[in-house]
């Protein structure tokens, strides 16, 4: 049974490509330089997948950014306010302009809009196409791609390409309102252009991404569909083409499935196993399929034993010389190499033989092509590896470092009592207004500052033990108290502590947290150079200490302003890790809310009387199919709920969201009652806040007017205008005045700028909105 790979991570494995990206953005390298990085990395990545005995080998998934990005350009879909760029950059320059902004002297230009790749916490940038969008091939970066592949040594590279309609329907319209998909006359003579150009260089397999066959789609997309792969396919009977579906479930798309041309379906059965009975009853003689069986997603060992039981029952329909075998889908959204935590303190041995990454996942789809075959290569050897994958899996579902009684308990005692505030909005809001006072248009970061170079060396002394806990305390305390100084100089109303102790967002309150085990080099892309390391959680979670309240209560200390106490929520804690996957995410996410509860009711009794819970990821936890949504939104809102309903009306709780379109969700956002909200507009220039005007969102909300994932600065001008608009769809009184996310990446400069410039554009909204 062939197998092949759907992607591979491609930031290095000790993170050189990010590096190597900011370096160039800075002026340390120059292009050679960094180009010559990512072919290293290209051929990194190709040599471990030849080495693990994989079949087809993908070229073209690596990026420097983005793949979405990469087809923006291919197809020239630049924006018409990066048209002025063409002569003054470079491709390259260009390039990055798209995605992080361009501001040198008279020249400011806002960078394109960024949200999540389907349920991943991965970000794409999202293509803008005009209502006349015309497509043309720049650049045939795949063939070339393709071409040093076969000169390095790998036998079948396999081009990898987003499918035509799943690109439309990732972008957004701009200017006047049409249906992107009508665009499809006019991009899919260039996808068959830029095929011929692979078929010509001799290529036999042909990867096809289109995700969004894993979505509800109408009769009339589905037809589109068909008539789509219908024509690419059959334009080129010398390339074998594979149809690669992930996320989700396919079989409600049978229309498409059953009239599929000559091909290899590749289908997620890690996510969806259910669905392969279906598949195999629909699934035409002239298709074969690809097993998606290895979970490219998470880390967690396969489990051979119940892998093989799938493959067995598409062999006895389908017969081994229809099927291949291959991970989930791409492996970007898993670390490289497990081999290389050594660290026992964090990643102890007896959970780490429960798990696999980005290599290890490679070697287990060979194994288990191995395995499944009627001729096994070495029968004693193979029957060795399958029983110590057996000992590993029992070993995990046996395990006592799993199983907390007391937190299973305080999980069934939950009550409807404790998922509602005491009093309603409109009650909290007088009170915590007396308590307050607050100005119109109050400002506010959303939490961290800066982590400089200093910052960051702090803990690597610490855990190096160059520098003691006191020494490490008094110095995080100097760093809180000149944050402190500036937001009170600069006149911010409400001030945060700037979160310098915290290495991410989540893996800070995992270090804290019981369930939780970490790792040294498990990095992954969030975007561009934007890496996380997730943690992992393998057990049940509860909270031994408090987490916070040490740092928020000193920073409360030092100024007679109000401090907010900043916490990660509950679902983006789970979205952000590697979950287990032996229970029902909806009850880690239970106990999360139950943890996050008791540091929100610490905080309280500490005094401090703001409170954010950060959620950026609940939009991104949502499935692909939208008859599947409810049943998420009901546990992921009770979840919130959970952890901040038990503080008293007077204090006030903030949340916030990021990259996420609100329309859909307007509702269950709602639902979570907070009472301020949070939220990315600035890249949409205001357009996520129309979600929010139709419904008549009834609690305060704060649209983010910087954009924090872009060095540019905005103007004082250009921050008034994006609150000007928000007044048009929002009641001035409810608004608050901050930046898009937390300012963790930015600079000291640029962040001083742009918050000195956000402060004096909320002062003169006030004294356009004072008399009104």
């Amino acid at each position: 049974m062939r197998t092949h790979n759907l992607g591979y991570p491609r930031i290095g494995s000790q993170r050189e490509l990010k590096r190597a990206c900011e370096n160039f953005w800075e002026g340390k390298i120059d292009k050679k330089q960094l180009f010559e990085v990512g072919q290293q990395q290209r051929f990194n990545n190709w040599q471990i997948q030849m080495d693990a005995g994989i079949d087809l080998i993908p070229c073209n998934d690596f990026s420097f950014y983005d793949q979405i990005l990469d087809l923006i350009v291919m197809f020239e879909v630049i924006p018409e306010r990066f048209k002025t760029l063409n002569e003054k950059l470079n491709p390259l320059e260009l390039y990055f302009a798209l995605s992080r902004g361009y501001q040198n002297g008279e020249i400011d230009v806002t960078a394109m809009e960024m949200t999540k790749w389907f349920d991943t916490n991965y970000h794409y940038i999202v293509p803008e196409f005009e209502a006349n969008q015309t497509f043309k091939l720049q650049y045939d970066g795949i063939v070339k791609s393709y071409k040093e592949a076969k000169e390095y040594g790998v036998k079948n590279p396999k081009p990898v390409i987003v499918g035509p309609l799943s690109f439309l329907k990732l972008g957004k319209s701009k200017g006047q309102h049409f249906e992107i998909k009508a665009l499809i006359s006019n991009l899919l003579p260039v996808y068959i252009e830029l095929i011929g150009k692979l078929s010509n260089e001799g290529v036999q397999y042909l990867q096809i991404d289109e995700p969004f066959l894993c979505t509800s789609l109408s009769i009339e997309e589905q037809s589109m569909y068909r008539y789509v792969l219908t024509e690419l396919f059959n334009s080129f009977p010398d390339v074998h083409f594979i149809l690669a579906t992930y996320f989700g479930s396919i079989t409600h798309n049978k229309y498409i499935i059953a009239q599929l041309p000559q091909c290899t379906l590749h289908v997620d059965l890690v996510r969806c196993p259910e669905q392969l009975d279906d598949i195999l009853t629909i699934i035409p003689d002239n298709v074969n399929l690809s097993l998606g069986i290895v979970d490219g997603r998470n880390i967690w060992k396969n489990d051979f034993e119940k892998s093989l039981k799938i493959i067995n029952k598409a062999v006895e329909k389908l017969g081994e010389k229809r099927l291949m075998l291959a991970p989930s889908c791409s492996l970007l959204h898993v670390p490289y190499d497990l081999d290389m935590e050594t660290n026992e303190k964090d990643l102890p041995a007896v959970i780490k033989r429960w798990m696999a990454f980005a290599k290890q996942k490679l070697i287990e789809t060979v194994t288990l092509s191995r395995l499944s075959s009627k001729n096994p290569f070495d029968f004693a050897n193979d029957l060795s590896v399958l029983i110590k994958n057996t000992e590993d899996i029992s070993t995990r579902n046996n395990s006592e470092l799993v199983h907390d009684a007391l937190v299973q308990l305080r999980l069934k005692e939950i009550s409807e009592k404790d998922l509602e505030r005491e009093k309603p909005y409109s009650i909290r809001h007088e009170l915590q207004q007396q308590l307050l006072n607050l100005s119109l248009f109050p400002t506010t970061t959303i939490g961290s500052f800066p982590q400089t170079t200093k910052v960051r060396g702090l803990r690597a002394k610490l855990k190096k033990r160059q520098i003691t806990p006191v020494e490490y305390d008094q110095q995080v305390e100097d760093a809180i108290k000149d944050a402190i100084r500036w937001q009170e100089e600069i006149g911010l109303d409400v001030l945060v502590h700037g979160e310098f102790e915290r290495n991410d967002m989540v893996e800070y309150f995992g270090e804290q947290l019981k369930g939780f085990a970490f790792t040294q080099n498990g990095w992954v892309q969030s975007y561009g150079s934007r890496c996380v390391k997730p943690p992992v959680i393998y057990g049940d979670v509860s909270r031994p200490l408090p987490m916070t309240v040490k740092w928020i209560v000193f920073a409360q200390s030092l100024t007679s302003k109000p401090m907010k106490g900043m916490l990660t929520g509950p679902v983006t804690i789970l979205q952000w890790s590697f979950v287990r996957d032996d229970q029902p995410r909806s009850e880690t996410a239970m106990q999360i809310a139950l943890a996050i509860r008791d540091e929100v009711l610490d905080l309280e009794r500490a005094g401090i009387n703001i409170i954010q819970v950060d959620e950026p990821a609940i939009r991104e936890g949502l499935p692909l199919r939208k008859t599947d949504w409810q049943e998420y939104l009901d546990w992921a809102v009770k979840a919130f709920k959970l952890s901040v309903a038990g503080a008293q009306p007077r204090t006030q709780i903030h949340t916030h969201m990021c990259y996420s379109e609100f329309n859909d969700i307007i509702e269950a956002i709602a639902a979570m009652d907070a009472d301020v909200i949070t939220i990315e507009t600035s890249r949409s220039q205001m357009e996520l806040l129309d979600a929010f005007a139709h419904f008549k969102y009834p609690n305060d909300i704060g649209p983010g007017v910087y954009d924090i994932h872009s060095p540019r600065v905005p103007s004082i001008d250009e921050i008034v205008n994006l609150l000007e608009k928000a007044t048009n769809v929002i009641p001035y009184k409810q608004i608050w005045v901050n930046p898009d996310c937390g300012l963790k990446t930015r600079g000291w400069d640029e962040t001083r700028r742009a918050i000195g410039n956000m402060v004096e554009a909320a002062n003169k909204m006030r004294i356009k909105f004072i008399n009104i």
